[in-house]
């Protein structure tokens, strides 16, 4: 099955190299062809991606994964419509991050979903529509206004929307996996920004008690209507928020020396509390799978029940559960310790005094190993966290060298790979300190430090075994932060140009032999690590501005080539085949995925038909402007408009509708240099005078007008010249009033 998944993965690997292609081959801006070559070109990577597909799908006898790469295609295809949507929005100058660009894109997204049931598709349509969603209420381009109860109630809404998938999907009537973990860390994600949004009054105090009962009903149909593992640990996490979240905001609103001394008494009783609730439940489980076993005429569902209960993983979700708790005494603990050193100190030299406490905390706990896991970890974490805040304040290297002796010593003796992997995150936090102060490295030069640790921690991996028995999840935090300061050099442009380059080579061809190898030698989760940082490269490399985007692209494109090559002649000689269980999505139904096919083809026809007429048709007209420069994820870089027009002078019309996200039509009248200007709102039916043209607009909550036409895409790079020699813009209005950018003008 590994041998499987990793040729699976080498053609997801390809084909995702593809498609970053030509997004940055789109977001380039490339010159040379008129519009409608671009859009034919933009249309026929539809037609190659859908064609892949279906071409595999009538494959009639087994082939190399021709099931998996014919879905993946289709996949990819409906990815690629969303780029084909944005490329319209970059001709014609739409919006940025416009809600509706998502919108049109999730329709085809939704529909596959709804056809194939394939669980990837059900994923991209609840990002979409999220994006969509999120967009429509607070769109990049504009800002508007509201309350602190319909802030709220926006909130609501997203934590309702992903309620309910988490009911359609827990229940079975959405199968989708994914989605189901999805929803529910999102619904009190949605909760959690509420609660820091609103500080005080009802709005609040609803929130707060809302989320409080659905972490409890959580508690209460996790643990007693059905044990379930994953949920329990997941809205483990979600009171670990909550109570960090209100801990936080009480400790702004009534800071003081006694009520950091509350603190630690109440992380002392919630070590306990810890340590007592996982022994309850876990006679609880066994009580549970106690009463299953004698009744002999069990329900499917009790039998389910019973695999729960009696898992011999469910002590996972103990331990995962009580090392969340964990966090939560660590931050309340270190908030506390340190609140208190300071108002204690009257901020006068505290940070002796809380570099010494930490010590108090760590040495002991170091020496007395018999001590409750829990409540030991708990205090040796509290030990570090103050001892690497007072050597941040302080630059003295010699007590940072006896921090990292006791952390290291603190990492030597721990056990458990969650107690490890802190131990060596604080292990290589507090060496990098050490390594700052040493060399005295200023900012600009800190791809040096964080080359020492790459190296330190490459020489760890090799090294593992010989240190310590427990070696593979040792190895597995060495190869982690290796690569996670590996990438972190990569932000750092400052160094010389050829080492920047060779270390960005270097990186793509560690990371991706990493891959490889893991997979064939088994190793799960270092193959999973190197996968996550595998995207992550590929990910920000799309900022790099080494390169330029066109050739970024045309470089992507070869190496996904040759991958999606490496793979199919690795696939065709170890003969793997077609597992029984998959199925070709577009085999099982042709007609509907051919419609919602079609559907796409016609709107980016039908939308740059419309457009094109209303630039040949359209009223011309000049209006006055000052250009911003920011950039798009999807459409490249693009200056924003912000015209006169846009802040009209206020009249009675426009007091009445402050906050307001309501259409209105702006009579536009030339001056005596022949740009428009505002003149007044349309009402319906008014006759206009000679010169003056109707646009459409919508009020944005502050006193000014949005007209959907304040970006402009510009070739990347010369955004700041554009913004420097711009002054004007020529507009196209149809007679309903919709407008379209033409171009900019300097005069």
């Amino acid at each position: 099955m590994l041998r499987l998944n990793m040729i699976r993965t080498g053609f997801l690997l390809g084909i995702s190299l593809i498609l970053a292609a030509i997004i940055y081959f789109f977001a380039a801006n490339w010159g040379g062809l008129d519009r409608i070559a671009k859009i034919l070109l933009s249309a026929g990577l539809l037609v190659i991606f859908y064609g892949i597909s279906a071409a595999l799908a009538r494959v009639r006898r087994p082939f190399v994964q021709h099931a998996f790469l014919s879905n993946a295609f289709l996949l990819a295809g409906c990815i690629s419509f969303g780029a084909s949507v944005a490329l319209l929005g970059q001709l014609y100058n739409w919006h940025v991050d416009s809600f509706w660009l998502y919108l049109i894109w999730s329709v085809p997204a939704v529909l596959f979903a709804w056809i194939t049931r394939y669980s990837p598709f059900y994923v991209i349509a609840y990002m979409l529509l999220h994006l969509a969603l999120w967009f429509y209420f607070f769109p990049a381009a504009s800002s508007y206004f509201y309350s602190d109860r319909a802030a709220m109630c926006i909130g609501l809404l997203f934590a309702a929307i992903n309620l309910a998938v988490l009911l359609l999907t827990y229940t079975g009537r959405l199968l989708s996996a994914p989605l189901k973990y999805i929803s529910f860390i999102v619904f009190h994600l949605s909760l959690l920004v509420l609660t820091c949004v609103f500080g005080h009054g009802l709005e609040d105090t609803l929130v707060n008690l809302i989320w409080a009962v659905a972490i409890l009903a959580g508690f209460y149909i996790f643990i007693r209507v059905k044990l379930n593992k994953t949920f329990l640990t997941l809205n483990a996490l979600a009171a670990s928020a909550f109570v960090t979240a209100k801990f936080i905001e009480l400790a702004f609103s009534y800071y003081s020396v006694l009520f950091y001394v509350w603190g630690l008494i109440f992380v002392a009783l919630l070590l306990t509390a810890n340590v007592l609730f996982f022994r309850y439940l876990k006679q609880l489980g066994k009580r549970t799978a106690y009463k299953l076993e004698e009744n002999e005429e069990q329900s499917f569902e009790d039998k389910e029940f019973k695999d729960e209960a009696t898992e011999p993983d469910s002590e996972i979700v103990s331990r995962a559960v009580s090392r969340l708790i964990q966090i939560i005494g660590v931050l309340i603990g270190s908030i506390s310790l340190i609140g208190l050193v300071f108002l204690a100190s009257g901020g006068t030299g505290p940070e002796l005094t809380l570099y010494g406490l930490s010590l108090v905390f760590t040495i002991p706990m170091l020496a007395v190993t018999r001590i409750q896991p829990v409540i030991r970890y708990t205090l040796l974490s509290i030990g570090y966290v103050a001892g690497i805040i007072s050597i941040m304040l302080m630059d003295r290297w010699g007590l940072t060298a006896l921090l990292c002796l006791v952390i290291a010593a603190g990492w030597s003796r721990t056990a458990g790979r969650v107690q490890l992997f802190w131990s060596h995150a604080l292990l290589n936090l507090s060496f990098g300190l050490l390594l700052t102060q040493l060399l005295n490295a200023p900012g600009q030069q800190l791809w040096i430090t964080l080359l020492i640790l790459a190296v330190l921690n490459g020489i760890m991996y090799a090294a593992a075994p010989r240190i310590r028995k427990d070696s593979p999840p040792i190895r597995e935090h060495a190869l982690f932060y290796t690569l996670f300061f590996l990438l972190w050099m990569a932000f750092f442009e400052d160094m010389p140009v050829y080492m920047h380059a060779l270390s960005s080579i270097l990186y793509f061809v560690l990371v991706t032999w990493c891959v490889f190898y893991f997979i064939r030698r088994h190793r799960t989760w270092k193959a999973v690590i190197s996968l996550v940082y595998w995207f992550a490269f590929i990910a920000y490399q799309y900022y790099d501005l080494l390169w330029k985007l066109l050739h970024k692209s045309v470089t992507l494109a070869l190496v996904g080539l040759v991958i999606l090559t490496v793979t199919f002649l690795i696939a065709r000689r170890e003969r793997l085949q077609e597992p029984e269980s998959s199925v070709t999505l577009i085999r099982s139904a042709p007609l509907l995925i051919a419609l919602v096919i079609v559907f796409q083809f016609c709107f980016i026809g039908l939308q740059a038909t419309a457009s094109e007429k209303l630039l040949r048709e359209g009223s011309s007209v000049k209006l006055e402007l000052a250009p911003v420069d920011p950039r798009s994820l999807l459409q490249g870089d693009y200056v924003v408009l912000n015209y006169t027009i846009s802040t009209p002078p206020e009249t009675a019309e426009l007091r009445d509708n402050s906050g307001s996200r309501s259409k209105v039509g702006v009579v536009l009248a030339p001056d005596r240099h022949g740009i428009h200007q505002f003149s007044r709102l349309y009402k319906d039916g008014e006759p206009l005078a000679a010169g003056e043209i109707v646009i459409n607009g919508r009020l944005n909550g502050y006193g000014s007008i949005y007209y959907g036409i304040e970006n402009y895409f510009v070739p990347e790079g010369t955004g700041l010249e554009v913004e420097q020699n711009t002054r004007y813009a020529y507009v196209r209005i149809s007679r309903k009033g919709d407008a379209l950018l033409e171009r900019l003008a300097s005069e």
